[in-house]
């Protein structure tokens, strides 16, 4: 058990540490302007696919990465895993996506990139970079997913899970484009960001669960009253 335990964390930091360089060659990319080409006609392409019924899905898609419907979506699953006594899976998801919001603030702040034209609805007052909708949505639908389809006994079932939380999360970050209120290097950037929580929150929680279990086996253990004899 040990061994495929240890081949899922090698796995995951390497997918933060990949994660983590495309985060800072698109922060670098952008920062220089780089980007803006290929930004633009990928938001071109995707806004010639307009209509009033697509318009009207990608506005609904779009929601399932708002604060609102997240922070909703959130309680519901802490409350859930409280009730089943699951505290620490509960601690996991606030600190995932509690953390997720922080940082995406922060990086706006640094970044301070200004919002693309907007093509539908109303220009948003925050900055573009990275995209909070991706960050947020990413970090929150892969944690679900990975609590949700580690009590799934088939293979099939936890794919389904997983290819499920992708999809929506891929969907939402379509939607910040075809709505004009990001560039695509904004989503991107959001995707790779999220990773890196996700990873740094599995790491700490890893580490904190390791001490916790070097300290039991190595407290001392109190010796066992005799059998009374009378």
């Amino acid at each position: 058990m040990a061994a495929p335990q240890s081949r899922i964390l090698a796995a995951g930091f390497a997918a933060g540490c990949g994660a983590l360089m495309l985060f800072a060659w698109l922060a670098g990319a952008v920062m220089q302007g780089a980007t803006i080409q290929l930004d633009t006609s990928v938001r071109n392409t995707v806004h010639s696919w307009a209509t009033p019924r697509l318009t009207y899905v990608m506005r609904g898609i779009t929601q399932f990465g708002s604060t609102a419907v997240l922070l909703l979506f959130t309680t519901i699953l802490v409350w859930a895993l409280l009730r089943d006594g699951r505290r620490t899976a509960a601690v996991i998801v606030v600190a995932g996506v509690g953390g997720a919001e922080i940082l995406d603030q922060l990086l706006k702040l640094l970044f301070h990139r200004a919002r693309p034209e907007v093509f539908i609805g109303e220009q948003p007052l925050s900055y573009s970079f990275p995209s909070g909708h991706a960050v947020a949505s990413c970090c929150f639908y892969g944690i679900a997913a990975a609590i949700l389809s580690a009590r799934i006994g088939s293979c099939l079932g936890k794919a389904l899970v997983w290819i499920g939380a992708a999809l929506l999360v891929v969907a939402i970050g379509l939607s910040r484009v075809y709505l004009g209120v990001h560039y695509p290097s904004d989503v991107m950037a959001g995707y790779a960001g999220a990773v890196v929580w996700v990873t740094a929150v599995r790491a700490a929680y890893e580490i904190s669960r390791r001490r916790v279990t070097a300290d039991s086996s190595t407290s001392p253990q109190r010796p066992s009253r005799p059998a009374d004899s009378g």
